[in-house]
């Protein structure tokens, strides 16, 4: 391990040293302003902040956990639609794929990152609402209606968690499909050729060597991908449907962290306890996601991935 006794203090390691440096300030700074501003709520409300389900500026009572549970819904709902879908695509990308088709399908993938969330959420408001309003919405409530998280509770509205997850997905395909077929592409030819000479098939190989070799990396990939869900904001806001309330069904509609801090910042950023209460949330969210990756990397190190 390299000690500060061996680091030599010439120009162009001094350059990388603040550039390393400035990019730590960068970070700690918008951390710490973001928990300074919400500290006078969350000294305020304590542990309610999280358990409260009252969010009432008029009566000063701040409680986001109806927040909590429609983003954790929608990411949920997200990930089970967006996880397998770039999980497949990657393995197909770097196992199965001539090179040609690969050089046409990446570039498109890619492509997907460069779009404005705002123009996700277009294209979700004016055609895939209507889709899911008289499509989709109604064909699940008819056949599957008799499990509950199938149910359709707001008839004739096609925004809500489900909308909302499927344009997510969308969005989060090519941070873990791309992020994926690195890692499978990282994995060494000898482990394959090896499984080859032992008499597996392809398939065999991919199931009991790549993806096991490749899964440090592909749950990389699932967690950038889950936080960059939990995180979105513009596409969420205009889906979602915007009700405090635990949603029944993925066909119900929510309120998301994000959705609330967007819908009410403008009003209330020049009042002290209000824009304290929204960078509560934004603090909350932080705190869930750095949870949720210590979690995953817990998983991740006695699963044998890896530190």
């Amino acid at each position: 391990m390299r000690s500060l006794s061996n680091f030599k203090f010439d120009s162009p390691h001094l350059l990388l040293f603040l550039c390393a440096l400035s990019t730590a300030f960068i970070i700690a700074f918008f951390i710490g302003f973001i928990f300074y501003t919400a500290f006078p709520i969350l000294e305020k409300e304590g542990f309610g902040f999280i358990t409260g389900t009252t969010w009432s500026y008029s009566a000063h009572e701040y409680g986001i956990w109806l927040f909590i549970v429609g983003t954790l819904v929608m990411t949920a709902v997200t990930m089970v639609l967006a996880g397998p879908l770039s999980i497949f695509t990657a393995i197909f990308l770097a196992e199965f794929a001539p090179v040609w088709l690969t050089r046409v399908m990446r570039p498109m993938i890619e492509l997907l990152v460069g779009i404005p969330s705002v123009i996700y959420g277009i294209f979700g408001l004016f055609v895939l609402e209507n889709i899911f309003q008289h499509h989709i919405d109604p064909f699940l409530d008819a056949t599957l209606g008799f499990i509950p998280i199938f149910r359709d509770t707001t008839p004739n509205s096609g925004t809500g968690i489900l909308l909302a997850s499927t344009v997510l997905a969308v969005m989060v395909l090519p941070t873990i499909t791309v992020l994926s077929e690195e890692a499978i592409r990282a994995v060494p030819d000898e482990y394959k050729a090896a499984s080859f000479a032992l008499g597996a098939t392809k398939c065999e190989t991919i199931k009991k060597i790549v993806i096991p070799t490749a899964s440090s990396g592909i749950l990389t990939a699932v967690v950038l991908g889950m936080m960059r869900a939990m995180g979105e904001t513009m596409a969420v806001v205009m889906l979602i449907g915007n009700t405090a309330k635990v949603p029944s069904s993925i066909l119900d509609t929510g309120y998301a962290m994000t959705s609330k801090i967007l819908n009410d910042i403008g009003y209330y950023v020049a009042m002290d306890e209000p824009k304290s209460s929204l960078f509560g949330i934004a603090a909350v969210l932080f705190l869930l996601e750095i949870l949720f990756v210590g979690i995953i990397r817990i998983v991740r190190v006695r699963g044998g991935g890896g530190k």
